[in-house]
């Protein structure tokens, strides 16, 4: 670990309220709503297409982004990964702390957003973002953000669900024209990078938790060559 990665603002016990959130409150404030609204969101497994691309990877220092309860991020540091953990709501980021206080890891955590994390550039050597829910802007802030985080000779792992990114806008709060999708960020890919993989595949449906409707991902993993 790097001492710019060391001074960096993250927080590595449990998150309080009081804690310094960096990002917009009202993203805040609806996760956490969501998070509070159901004594667990998700399935509590670490995400079938993480497992699947990491396997064979020798571990590095990995970004997580948008952690949720924390499945990946504990899996990953069962792995030997050295993890840094971010995600917007206070609620996720305390029962994923305690998730992995159980499983005796050590995670980084860092409640912020992505774009206004202020992370040390080119530092991970795994930055991943399984199902991640990153608004657009006119200046590609997130996208830029994920590319800007992979160390050189590192992979960016950005997973979703199939056919979000052509669901139709109803009545709901959901647009996918407000969102990130992986073909964004592989359109910013240079030649400073590779293509492994993107593709849309079956998924390895967990059993309960919100999203196990989901049946195919799309998968964007992609190397920085320098």
């Amino acid at each position: 670990m790097t001492d710019d990665i060391a001074a960096e603002p993250y927080v590595s016990a449990m998150p309080s309220t009081a804690d310094a959130y960096v990002g917009d409150p009202a993203v805040r404030a609806e996760w956490d709503d969501r998070y509070a609204d159901r004594h667990q969101l998700w399935s509590g497994r670490p995400n079938g297409a993480l497992v699947a691309e990491v396997a064979g990877l020798g571990p590095g220092r990995v970004l997580d982004v948008g952690c949720g309860e924390g499945a990946d991020a504990v899996w990953l540091a069962r792995g030997g990964w050295e993890v840094t953990a971010l995600d917007v709501s206070g609620v996720a980021l305390q029962r994923a702390a305690g998730h992995a206080r159980d499983a005796g890891v050590t995670v980084r955590w860092v409640h912020a957003g992505l774009t206004e994390a202020a992370l040390p550039p080119a530092s991970f050597d795994l930055v991943s973002a399984q199902y991640p829910a990153l608004l657009r802007t006119p200046d590609a802030a997130a996208e830029r953000a994920l590319l800007a985080a992979v160390a050189p000779g590192g992979l960016l792992l950005l997973v979703h669900h199939a056919g979000m990114d052509t669901h139709q806008a109803h009545d709901s709060d959901f647009d996918p024209a407000d969102y990130v999708w992986p073909s964004m960020v592989a359109a910013r890919l240079d030649d400073d990078w590779v293509v492994e993989v993107d593709e849309q595949r079956p998924r390895a449906v967990p059993d309960g938790g919100a999203g196990a409707h989901h049946t195919h991902d799309l998968v964007l993993r992609a190397r920085r060559l320098r």
